[in-house]
């Protein structure tokens, strides 16, 4: 065990490490911590990649929760920050999820893009803003509760080194349901009580990536339009995904926010398509959408 336990969120935390060569498996473990912890929890961790493992933890027993990764073994410092961090935001993160708590979207990212733009000249990163964000940095009427970011292979690294100080988890080999093994991780940008979510990932499939894809990992494969925020120019994926997903989650309300900026921007017909046949809508839900961007 390399800290706990620990307390707070309702939960009771400890990190643990095995050590396979210059490798390492780390788990954050999180189980019911009762009144001890402040609780007991508002809801699952599911929502922030959680799991349960498919035996009883020897640590936090049968209702324990985890997120692992694999990490090379020298970063044991770097992912003692991340997971003190991760602690430390977690109420928040909760609150804004489970209470209504405000996500302080604006102000995140504002930092967000401050941080992005110090990369240095001879190394640019490759990114752009993807999910509820990219609609909402477009003018549509929604609520994101996190920020998603798309990137490249190399580009997962290096924006884990700008983004160091706000990493919840280490950049590393993990999985990241509903998306399968992948290298990636999470930041919460702002104060332990105000922020949001920063998420950013690339599968390690090679042949996970499918025609338009949002998050294939590969520069040239999402299809992209352009936002402005504070006088700067934000590239952010096509509005034509969130609504897609919008339709799958059966947000109706999101659906016709997000079918709007599609009319004022002109429909992405081919994206769209390819979108509808690749989702699990039935014919007559795919027929909903298609008439919603042409009312």
């Amino acid at each position: 065990m390399l800290s706990g336990p620990d307390l707070g969120a309702g939960f009771l935390h400890q990190l643990t490490s095995e050590r396979d060569g210059d490798r390492t498996t780390f788990t954050y473990h999180a189980q019911d911590g009762g009144q001890d912890a402040n609780g007991p929890p508002k809801g699952p961790l599911d929502v922030f990649g959680f799991v349960r493992p498919p035996s009883p933890c020897q640590f936090g027993g049968p209702r324990c929760w985890h997120r692992r990764f694999l990490v090379p073994f020298v970063e044991t410092p770097r992912v003692r920050q991340c997971y003190n961090r991760s602690r430390f935001v977690l109420q928040t993160m909760i609150d804004q999820a489970y209470s209504g708590a405000p996500v302080a979207l604006e102000t995140a990212f504002g930092e967000l893009v401050e941080r992005l733009e110090r990369a240095p000249g001879s190394a640019p990163v490759d990114w752009f803003v993807g999910g509820s964000t990219a609609a909402w940095l477009l003018g549509a009427a929604v609520e994101p509760h996190d920020i998603d970011l798309g990137t490249s292979r190399a580009g997962v690294d290096q924006l884990g080194s700008l983004l160091a100080d706000y990493l919840i988890e280490p950049v590393g080999t993990t999985d990241w349901p509903p998306h399968g093994i992948v290298r990636g991780a999470r930041a919460f940008v702002g104060t332990f009580v105000s922020g949001a979510r920063v998420e950013w990932s690339v599968s390690l499939d090679p042949d996970a990536t499918a025609p338009l894809s949002e998050w294939s990992g590969r520069p040239g494969v999402a299809r992209l339009a352009s936002a402005s925020f504070r006088g700067r120019t934000i590239p952010v994926s096509r509005p034509e995904y969130s609504l897609v997903r919008a339709a799958e989650k059966g947000r109706p309300e999101r659906v016709r926010a997000l079918a709007e900026l599609v009319r004022r921007l002109g429909p992405d017909r081919e994206l769209l398509g390819v979108l509808l046949e690749r989702s699990r809508l039935a014919p007559a839900a795919r027929a909903a959408v298609l008439r919603s961007v042409d009312e």
